[in-house]
């Protein structure tokens, strides 16, 4: 998966399996952190917004599953 980096908050990176519906978080301290079943509009506006981490915490972080990778 592309990993788009970001300096956002506490996001570091971001990248989308659309045939998946995974999206992947890579945080400050180096925690990469799977979230399923996201909606490819979601991730859309995610990766636009001028106010990633808000939207982040608002729209993905307790409304997905969450899966640590490492």
């Amino acid at each position: 998966m592309d990993m788009k980096p970001v300096n956002a908050g506490k996001l570091r990176a971001i990248g989308y399996d659309a045939g998946a519906r995974l999206l992947r978080v890579e945080f400050d301290d180096r925690r990469v952190v799977d979230y399923a079943g996201v909606p490819s509009e979601i991730w859309r506006r995610l990766s636009a917004s001028a106010a990633m981490w808000s939207y982040f915490r608002d729209n993905v972080e307790d409304e997905y599953a969450a899966r640590r990778v490492k």
